[in-house]
């Protein structure tokens, strides 16, 4: 508001305000009122509940709810995840197993990946697909390995899809070194 609003509005009202010094015992009757007024709520009991008291309790109750929603989402997240047994998992005999294949394997893709020429591409690309075929079985052996409570062939299965992929991987280097020696041959003649 500006000011010429202001005196408008007083202008305006002219001498309807109250402009009087309330008396001095004015707390005071203030103060009885309120307490008679008090002493007829506590005898008649009120049905009706104040807004802002149901929306004080609201904010709290809502987010109450919302962090037990969310807490109910990370517990189911869990226990789903929860639900597939590692090779690792059985014995440190078979984590020591788990460990030599991963790295095996890892170590053979690396250096695969390292020759790779374009003469050789499309064979390296086989071999991907199917180690990523081999990995979505080592991923169902998991499951099996956890609802079947360690059973000796699901294990002996894990294994022998990681010597699958080491095969596959081997079988690949030798490939592209036969590539290789025939393609320096050829240069050769």
């Amino acid at each position: 508001m500006n000011k010429q609003s202001i005196d408008h509005l007083f202008e305006r009202l002219g001498g309807n305000l109250d402009t009087a010094t309330p008396s001095t015992d004015h707390k005071t009757n203030f103060l009885a009122k309120l307490e008679a007024q008090n002493a007829e709520t506590k005898e008649q009991p009120t049905v009706n509940v104040n807004k802002k008291t149901r929306i004080r309790w609201l904010r709290p109750l809502s987010i109450a709810a919302s962090m037990l929603l969310l807490a109910g989402i990370i517990i189911t997240q869990f226990t789903t995840t929860a639900d597939t047994k590692e090779l690792a998992d059985v014995s440190p005999e078979m984590q020591q197993t788990q460990d030599f294949f991963t790295q095996t394997i890892a170590k053979e893709l690396y250096e695969i990946k390292e020759q790779t020429t374009p003469e050789n591409q499309a064979l390296v690309t086989d071999a991907i697909a199917q180690l990523e075929h081999l990995e979505t079985e080592y991923q169902d052996l998991k499951k099996d390995l956890s609802e079947s409570g360690e059973d000796k062939r699901v294990i002996y299965a894990m294994i022998d899809n990681f010597q699958n992929r080491i095969d596959l991987l081997q079988n690949v280097a030798e490939q592209m070194d036969a590539i290789k020696e025939l393609k320096q041959e050829a240069t050769t003649l």
